[in-house]
């Protein structure tokens, strides 16, 4: 699981006076990429190809920043799932959010099959990532 702390910047902010639900996008984005990263290096190529959020609770300014998880839920013949979610610094669930990234092959610019290698890395990381969940899940524990 990849887990970061995001400052809440002005810019974030609607004219509602909370953070505009676009940006959740990018904070799941940043994370998401880390987890690839992490789990696959950095020189592969994948694009977002789905995003479903649930909104929970609106963030403002005032909660200064936010914790952003993203973990592997599977894989397919060229796409991976995650799942995310936004937490205030102060611990309440935000958002969740189910994505689906795909193997990008940048001379075609179409998808591709996930490399054994990839595969292999997956394996790893998805099995940690259920293990980490699990542990952070008390009983019950799901907001």
């Amino acid at each position: 699981m990849e887990e970061i702390e995001i400052a809440i910047r002005w810019r974030d902010m609607d004219a509602y006076g909370h953070v505009n639900n676009a940006v959740y996008l990018t904070y799941l984005e940043e994370c998401r990429d880390r987890w690839v990263r992490r789990t696959l290096g950095e020189d592969v190529g994948f694009v977002i190809v789905r995003v479903a959020i649930d909104f929970r609770r609106e963030l403002s300014l005032e909660d200064g920043s936010v914790v952003v998880a993203c973990s592997g839920t599977g894989y397919g013949r060229s796409s991976i799932r995650t799942a995310e979610t936004i937490r205030a610094n102060a611990g309440w669930l935000a958002a969740e959010s189910e994505s689906v990234i795909v193997a990008h092959d940048a001379g075609s610019r179409r998808s591709r099959p996930i490399t054994d290698r990839e595969r292999s890395a997956l394996d790893v990381a998805i099995e940690t990532d259920r293990a980490s969940v699990r542990a952070s899940e008390g009983p019950g524990d799901r907001t």
